[in-house]
């Protein structure tokens, strides 16, 4: 006889509460086939879209807990079919800013298909095409675009922190793992191997570069380092840090340039006399400080004026510094206009005459709609991947919140990687691609960093540089992004010794 009246029995495990059972993920890619046929040859490819999932081993107490998932990281891939992993380079892609998406290099320049974003002379009006890219990486390289967590469809996983991966450091120990979980499964380790970064991408890329040979033995083929920023302080203008205002002033000169505000000067003897006030007179005159005399303070007045396309009286009340946004906003603020940041050929109206900032960047603005479009339609319909989470292009909760603990009492810079990567690997290539027009990353600036990299002479030559006329993103020039396409696919294969 049993001891438990059967009713007795069905109302105690009712009203036993059950234990949920934590769902481990798992990675969800999705592979689908394509051809792209280009003017010489067809291309059959694989694509592969989805989120990896990323773990890290707990310990507690000395114990190993196993390995927990911590994120998923959303990634793209393009594999050539029936290529030679042991010669067929692959291409690591990201931007920027912090908490940018992938999506501006990968819709825009490198992927098999782009966007159709217009320019500044012909803007495309919703709802926005995608179009074959004729000019694609792929042609050369293997692509994997990467998005940071908290960017594109990454995202912690349930009971993490996403501020954890918000960091120097933590972000380049993720994307390294990203990439090394990438190579080790596809078995691409004997594969030539490039990190293509642009804006806060390039000072990742860097950082990469010495932690990739440093933790895993990995060592790379080259960079591809796209409206570069190596080191932060070139940029910031804080009190006490006069570089920028003079790093600052060829790019004022070439887009007051491109604005009419130079008469009919060709535009390189503008950027010479530019680069050689800004590398000379500038620095000394800021140096001096009250000691510059009344004549020596009149004339660089003058000068700066009259290159950055300002008046004197303004150039004289900010004491000759004249920060980058407050040039964008003041520039042609007779007119009631003001000039993008990000591509100082963009204009817009500006509501308010009497603003210090900008209320607004039209070089984001005229071009983001086009690619949120591009993308959130081309994942599902072309590459079958489905979630309903929102596609996170530009986070500015990631960039408010981003930490430089790392660089605590002083500058942020990725130099010293990159050029300890350099010196342990002397066959590691760099190609460094401007555009004049860029108030984000001004090339003047770049060209500073570069020509204090701590690297023996011999591999200056390493080294490789292109300019555009365009803004950050000069693949948004039709002109720029033709050209800059040959550019990288000549460098890759260069330095992939083919």
């Amino acid at each position: 006889m049993p001891d438990t009246n059967p009713d007795e029995k069905a109302t105690d495990e009712k009203d036993t509460p059950s234990v949920e059972t934590k769902v481990e993920p798992i990675d969800d890619l999705v592979t689908t086939k394509h051809t792209l046929t280009l003017k010489r040859r067809k291309l059959a490819y694989t694509a592969q879209t989805g989120r990896i999932v990323l773990r890290k081993e707990v310990i507690t107490d000395g114990k190993s807990e196993g390995h927990k998932a911590k994120a998923e990281v959303f990634v793209t891939s393009y594999t050539l079919d029936d290529a030679d992993p042991g010669t067929r380079p692959v291409t690591f892609a990201f931007n920027g800013g912090p908490g940018s998406a992938s999506v501006w290099l990968h819709m825009g320049l490198l992927g098999p298909r782009r966007v159709l974003s217009g320019d500044v002379d012909d803007p495309v009006a919703p709802p926005y095409g995608l179009t074959d890219n004729q000019e694609t990486l792929l042609a050369h390289s293997d692509l994997v675009f990467i998005d940071p967590v908290s960017t594109g469809y990454s995202r912690a996983v349930d009971g993490e922190k996403a501020k954890e991966y918000h960091g120097y450091t933590a972000d380049i120990e993720s994307i390294g793992e990203v990439i090394r979980l990438w190579v080790s499964r596809k078995q691409r380790w004997l594969s030539p191997k490039f990190l293509a970064g642009e804006s806060y991408g390039t000072l990742r890329a860097a950082g990469l570069a010495a932690h990739l040979q440093e933790r895993h033995g990995m060592y790379l083929n080259g960079l591809l380092l796209i409206s570069s920023v190596l080191d932060l302080g070139t940029l910031r203008f804080t009190e006490g840090n006069d570089l920028p205002y003079t790093l600052y002033v060829p790019t004022y000169a070439a887009i007051a340039h491109y604005h009419g505000l130079h008469g009919d000067r060709p535009l390189d003897d503008v950027l010479a006399d530019a680069e050689d006030f800004a590398a000379k007179e500038l620095p000394w005159a800021l140096a001096r400080g009250a000691r510059l005399s009344t004549q020596d303070r009149a004339e660089a007045v003058a000068t700066l004026a009259s290159l950055t396309g300002l008046s004197e009286s303004y150039v004289d009340r900010v004491n000759l510094r004249i920060e980058h946004v407050r040039y964008f906003t003041e520039l042609l603020r007779d007119k009631g206009l003001t000039v993008g940041r990000m591509d100082g050929r963009f204009t817009t109206w500006e509501p308010d005459g009497g603003r210090e900032h900008m209320s607004d960047d039209p070089s984001i603005s005229r071009i983001i709609g086009a690619y949120a479009s591009g993308l959130n339609h081309y994942v599902r319909a072309e590459l079958g991947y489905e979630n309903d989470l929102p596609y996170e292009l530009l986070s500015m909760d990631v960039f408010k919140t981003w930490s430089y603990s790392d660089f605590e009492g002083r500058s942020v810079s990725s130099v010293d990687s990159l050029a300890s990567a350099m010196r342990a690997n002397p066959h590691l290539k760099i190609h460094v691609a401007f555009g004049h027009y860029d108030g984000a990353t001004p090339y003047f600036a770049s060209e500073h960093v570069l020509a204090h990299l701590q690297i023996p002479e011999e591999l200056r030559e390493n080294i490789d540089t292109a300019y555009y006329p365009a803004g950050h993103m000069m693949y948004v020039h039709e002109e720029s992004r033709v050209r800059q396409s040959k550019d990288l696919a000549k460098f890759v294969k260069a330095a992939s010794g083919q």
